[in-house]
């Protein structure tokens, strides 16, 4: 069992983006730019990350990228507390075969840098729409379709597998308006999926922050915890004004936003749950929100440890 200080806790280092500030695809940029991003992590205490595919996609480099990716990180003083997939759905359209290869890739890389997880979802490419709100969800995005979900089953079976064979676990992201799009549909799925090495991200924050009604986050979390491997953990403002019907929500540090953490955290810890955290914000300083998010973890896992 972890302790509060060896638990693992990841910043997402979507807060850099996918290219570097003069317009270089991270995947494509030197080691120095890599060295130079993590040095910023570190810089403010944390010493793990998730290096999403949004930001450093390591399925697409070559094997002598991946080893000079682990120079970096070893240089740096780093871990990897998880991997994640975002917005590469295992059955889009267009790209998911070629996104279930790159699911398959990272589930090979990840024991070799002492990951036991790799997230992936359903949530597809953000709408010319989306591009254009103040923050992308005010906007109606993809629709998973109905008729593709026993593909979906199937594909995620075929990780699982892979996953049982690496020793590791497959996480499946909450995301609305995807087949696990609410807490009874990503309990229902994962029910059908009916394997031992796939598990649910109870990333409750992709809903609270939605302009329409949801259920109570308190039920919701009851629900998944209990099936929950891995946590994107984050927090909004959340106001509803009956008269009207409008919604007002905005990315809150951990601390201060509609969800009470203190409590769901010790929630999860009495059902188990023993995963990773990977802290993600969006807007302002979101490394620095982050950053602040994986000290408040680390202080509510001590109180709940005690």
């Amino acid at each position: 069992m972890f302790t509060a200080e060896t638990w693992p806790i990841g910043a997402n280092m979507l807060s850099f983006g996918s290219r570097t500030p003069d317009g270089t695809p991270t995947v494509e940029a030197s080691s120095a730019v890599w060295a130079s991003q993590l040095r910023q992590v570190k810089e403010l205490g944390v010493d793990q990350i998730d290096p999403t595919d949004a930001w450093l996609p390591l399925a697409q480099l070559s094997d002598e990228r991946v080893e000079e990716f682990r120079r970096v990180l070893d240089g740096e003083g780093m871990t990897l507390s998880s991997i994640s997939m975002t917005r590469s759905s295992v059955v889009d359209v267009d790209s998911g075969e070629q996104n279930l290869a790159d699911a398959l890739r990272f589930l090979e890389i990840a024991p070799s840098f002492g990951v036991g997880v790799v997230n992936t979802g359903f949530m597809q490419a953000i709408t010319p729409a989306q591009q254009k709100a103040i923050w992308f969800w005010l906007a109606d995005g993809h629709v998973d379709d109905p008729a593709l979900r026993d593909l979906a089953i199937e594909r995620v079976r075929t990780l699982g597998d892979a996953a049982r064979g690496h020793g590791i676990e497959v996480s499946l992201e909450m995301y609305e308006d995807t087949y696990i799009g609410t807490a009874d549909d990503a309990v229902a799925f994962l029910k059908d999926v009916d394997h031992e090495s796939v598990g649910l991200n109870p990333d409750l924050g992709n809903l609270v922050r939605l302009h329409r009604e949801v259920e109570p986050w308190p039920d919701m979390f009851e629900k998944v915890l209990p099936h929950s491997n891995f946590w994107h953990i984050k927090n909004y403002s959340r106001d509803h004004d009956p008269a009207t019907g409008a919604y007002a929500t905005a990315p809150m540090p951990l601390k201060y936003g509609y969800v009470n953490y203190r409590t769901v955290i010790r929630r999860a810890l009495e059902l188990g749950y023993s995963g990773p955290f990977c802290c993600e914000h969006y807007g302002s300083d979101s490394l620095g929100v982050v950053a602040e998010n994986v000290h408040y973890i680390r202080q509510v896992l001590a109180s709940a440890l005690a």
